[in-house]
């Protein structure tokens, strides 16, 4: 939990915003960009990690051809929300769960390796707990993006560009042998861990574990990002938005909401609303003056439906307090044996 001696400071903040463009990046490399010692970088990283304010994790990217991306709306009897939040917060493919303030009580982002699993599997878990009154889902035809790309902006126009040349380019993805996938569930809880710390935890050499996990982020089969705890964020309140945009327009839908700083989520999806966004805002009052940047910024767009989201149990399968301070990542939906293919 946050306590007001945990309240991040700038400089706590400009070092999140550093890992959110090199998640990985070392503390040396980071030095000249927040003009600070490499021991001071590191002893305050791990103040805001173990208080839950901010961690790194390597979560599983999936094959997109491979995957299938939902959203889901769940209505259930609100006596039984938290027992149902709860029940579903531990289902793997459901990898984020969030409390909405409207009458579909419950936002589910659901990630699974087929529609087949969708169905009989997450779908089916949900229908069979008691008070699910009914469920409506979106499947992505197209995630435009996503809170990997989301920044602070913290951070001036010069540490900005010192920090994207730190970020390594995106390879293609590469299968890996089951003696390095064993790396995975480490970079999942901590995806700044080091060889080694990996060696002593595996019981293997130093050298050995190095080239692994090398190989490991070069495969890029996972994902890191550096996420806070909303509350810290400066944006504390969550809204997401269903709305439909004509046929053609998507691709000129994204481009613009990428101009928007505020946009966590933009994505394409079957349904009559074919369009979801969700915002990190800073106030209540920001969702009108979104409406009409949005209106403004893409020709055609209808607005169906917007929801504040009061809180979330999981995001992006990490679990959370009610704080929105992190605790640790649940189990990924995407089992590391199908990377061994």
């Amino acid at each position: 939990m946050v306590s007001e001696q945990e309240t991040p400071s700038e400089e706590d903040l400009a070092l999140v915003n550093a890992l959110q463009f090199a998640p990985r990046a070392r503390w040396t490399d980071l030095a000249p960009v927040l003009d600070a010692h490499p021991t001071s970088i590191a002893a305050r990283w791990e103040r805001l990690r173990a208080a839950g304010i901010a961690w790194v994790t390597g979560h599983l990217v999936g094959d997109p051809k491979d995957m299938s991306l939902s959203f889901l709306e769940v209505d259930c009897d609100m006596r039984r929300r938290e027992a149902i939040s709860a029940a579903l917060t531990k289902v793997p493919q459901i990898v984020t769960v969030e409390h909405s303030a409207s009458d579909r009580s419950l936002l589910l982002t659901v990630a699974t390796l087929s529609f087949q699993e969708l169905s009989e599997v997450v779908i089916g878990r949900i229908a069979a707990l008691p008070g699910v009154i009914g469920y409506q889902s979106a499947m992505s035809t197209r995630l435009h993006q996503g809170g990997y790309a989301w920044r602070l902006s913290v951070l001036n126009a010069t540490q900005r560009a010192q920090m994207q040349r730190l970020a390594p380019p995106p390879g293609p993805s590469t299968h890996l042998p089951p003696s390095h996938l064993e790396l995975l569930p480490y970079l999942a809880a901590n995806g700044r861990v080091t060889a080694a710390d990996l060696a002593r935890a595996l019981d293997r050499s130093p050298a050995t574990v190095q080239r692994q996990l090398t190989r490991v982020i070069a495969a890029n089969v996972l994902s890191f990002r550096c996420e806070i705890a909303q509350r810290c964020s400066g944006f504390p309140i969550s809204c997401q938005w269903t709305a439909r945009v004509p046929a053609g327009s998507h691709d000129d839908a994204a481009r613009a909401l990428a101009t928007m700083p505020q946009v966590r989520l933009a994505a394409s999806t079957t349904g009559m609303a074919n369009f979801i966004i969700v915002m990190w805002l800073r106030s209540v009052a920001d969702v009108m003056d979104v409406e009409l940047a949005l209106a403004q910024r893409i020709p055609g767009i209808e607005l169906l439906r917007s929801t504040i989201i009061l809180s979330a149990t999981k995001r992006v399968g990490w679990l959370l307090n009610p704080d929105t301070t992190g605790i640790g990542p649940a189990q990924h939906p995407l089992s590391v044996t199908d990377f061994a293919r």
